[in-house]
């Protein structure tokens, strides 16, 4: 090969490797433009950006100040007052928390509302978590269970509560006229003295039962299929696939359910209005009955908004220990 021969190879090998390169080349400046470009952005733009976050944090702040802090200012300044409704309240300072304190019913309807709460809070927990379990599986029928157990979550709770009427009423209920014909003792399941909180309790169950069930199931999606895989394959029975696997990777979901639970037995009011209505003579009161009696039945404001706040800081109170124990067990966990 003589040397003009050489220098042609050369020159075409040299002509196919700029070629080859020149993609990259363009990638690289066109990489090189972009981060430049979002570098001079970033600190152009930087009170921008500051200017946005403002101004998509006031509104949110506003509408929580007029809807939820105003009101819960109001409640807890009308708690110091003596206030029928008409004319201008009166300051009375601690006279409410010290009759409040005296109350006889205020104590029955404390105590209903934390039976309430302990059966409640042990079924949704507990019960809810190992039906979405069950539904959690490819089963026959599973999706018309799943519409089943939900179809109670959208009925309306006055509705609901006339539905158990009929079944737990002592007079008309069904269950009633079931063990009389089976010649067993009736029962006064709901305005009496010993089963009405325990009956309410239940009624709330079937209620949220599929609202709680659809949460649990949510995150029950959201476990990776291969970590479940790699336990069973790893030997492990059902019980330790849940202890183990499911449960702990469940616990964001666990704590919401939680905090839902506790708010809402707080909050349970059309269902004892509708069966039993409080009574008889306050027996079956709840807090936010109790509240919601005092204040629009009695015509007493001031001491109808001291039973409120107290309900809502001794629900403050419930959701913060909840929380901190379970930020403790966290923490420990990360150790």
């Amino acid at each position: 090969m003589n040397h003009e021969t050489m220098e042609c190879a050369l020159c075409e090998h040299s002509v196919v490797m700029n070629k080859k390169e020149e993609p990259r080349r363009k990638l690289d400046r066109r990489f090189f433009a972009v981060s430049l470009f979002r570098e001079r952005l970033s600190y152009m733009y930087w009170p921008c950006k500051k200017k946005s976050i403002i101004g998509l944090t006031l509104p949110t702040l506003s509408i929580y100040t007029v809807f939820i802090i105003i009101p819960i200012g109001m409640a807890i300044y009308y708690s110091f007052t003596k206030y029928s409704g008409i004319g201008k309240p009166s300051f009375i300072g601690l006279q409410n928390y010290v009759r409040l304190f005296q109350d006889r019913i205020f104590w029955l309807s404390l105590k209903n509302t934390m039976i309430i709460l302990a059966v409640d809070f042990i079924l949704l927990m507990v019960a809810a978590f190992f039906v979405a379990i069950l539904l959690n599986h490819r089963l026959k029928g599973v999706n018309f269970c799943k519409a089943l157990i939900f179809s109670p979550a959208i009925i309306a709770p006055i509705i609901v509560g006339i539905i158990w009427v009929y079944i737990l009423d002592p007079k008309i209920g069904i269950l009633n006229a079931i063990l009389f014909q089976l010649g067993l003792p009736t029962q006064q399941w709901i305005g009496g003295d010993i089963w009405s909180p325990y009956s309410i309790s239940f009624i709330y169950f079937w209620q949220q039962l599929g609202y709680i069930v659809t949460i649990y199931i949510a995150g029950l999606k959201m476990i990776p299929s291969d970590v479940v895989e790699a336990s069973t394959i790893d030997g492990a029975s059902d019980w330790q696939r849940i202890r183990y696997v499911i449960f702990p990777m469940m616990k964001p979901q666990i704590s919401t359910v939680a905090i839902l639970v506790i708010t809402g037995v707080f909050k349970i009011f059309e269902i004892v209005q509708q069966t039993t209505n409080g009574g008889p003579n306050h027996m079956s009161e709840t807090l936010v009955t109790y509240s919601y009696t005092t204040t629009f039945t009695k015509g007493e404001y001031g001491y109808g908004m001291c039973i409120a706040v107290l309900t809502f800081a001794v629900s403050l109170v419930i959701v913060a220990i909840y929380t901190r124990i379970t930020g403790r067990e966290e923490r420990r966990g990360r150790v």
